[in-house]
């Protein structure tokens, strides 16, 4: 008699189940088979990225090469200064127009390397500088507000005047603001003129041309506009050759002349005076 297998009943009901889902799993799978879609001949990251080149942005690099390129002018007139000679200052004079770079009347500078620091004065050039120079005037005797007010304005960082004139008296004032207007040049100097007795008399000259130079504080250099390119090369050189002479050759190590934005041209002192 042969042996008889005997089940449970929850056996069943769990096998029974097992292979529910089994089937149910399988018909899943044909039908995934049966609508997937068609694969494209080029690659996901191939499609990528084509499409990132086709977007990609210029990049900063891209725009400092176009800055470069607009620089190419300049590199066109530092071409023309021979950086290894010495002008005479009419030669200079006929070069500098053709070294202009923009459509405005360009200031005309000279920059002078002197032979020691602290070297200063005072000269009026013969035809100005083609700069309007705003002026302010103290007298403490005659109008002491007008004192108080410009130093609350210098103490709040308002400085509008490129000259400040000033009466004896009213320097004793003025040392409240001394931090502020002596590494900018503008403090009043008997030296120089700016203090003085007759202010207005004063002014009258710096209308007319008078200009203060004085070197650089930690640095032996004087940097002075003498005039615009539209002055013309007779008018030029005669508020260059009364700048040197009064600095004094004695004290010039060399000098050099360029407009707003040309390059520098070296001059030759043997002729300057």
């Amino acid at each position: 008699m042969g042996k008889i297998r005997i089940k449970a009943v929850g056996d069943i009901d769990a096998e029974k189940k097992q292979q529910e889902e089994a089937r149910k799993r399988a018909e899943l799978k044909r039908a995934e088979k049966t609508t997937a879609p068609e694969i494209p001949n080029e690659s996901p990251i191939e499609s990528k990225s084509s499409e990132t080149i086709k977007t990609k942005p210029k990049s900063k690099y891209a725009a400092k090469n176009t800055k470069a390129k607009r620089s190419i002018k300049y590199q066109e007139k530092v071409s023309v200064v021979d950086k290894s000679k010495f002008y005479l200052l009419a030669d200079a004079l006929t070069l500098l127009p053709k070294l202009k770079l923009t459509q405005m009347d360009e200031s005309v500078e000279l920059h002078i390397n002197t032979t020691e620091k602290g070297i200063s004065g005072s000269v009026v050039l013969p035809h100005g500088n083609g700069k309007k120079i705003r002026i302010a005037i103290l007298n403490q005797s005659e109008d002491p507000k007008t004192v108080e007010n410009l130093i609350k304005k210098v103490e709040s960082g308002i400085i509008d005047f490129d000259v400040l004139l000033a009466t004896p008296d009213s320097m004793p004032k003025l040392a409240k603001i001394a931090r502020f207007l002596g590494p900018k040049g503008l403090m009043p100097n008997p030296k120089n003129g700016t203090v003085t007795p007759k202010p207005e008399d004063a002014a009258k000259r710096y209308e007319g041309g008078q200009v203060n130079y004085k070197t650089e504080a930690k640095f032996p250099v004087i940097h002075l506009m003498v005039g615009k390119l539209s002055f013309g090369n007779a008018k030029l050189e005669a508020n260059i050759k009364t700048i040197i002479e009064s600095v004094q050759i004695k004290n010039i190590k060399d000098v050099t002349l360029k407009s707003t934005m040309s390059p520098g041209i070296k001059l030759s002192t043997n002729n300057l005076i």
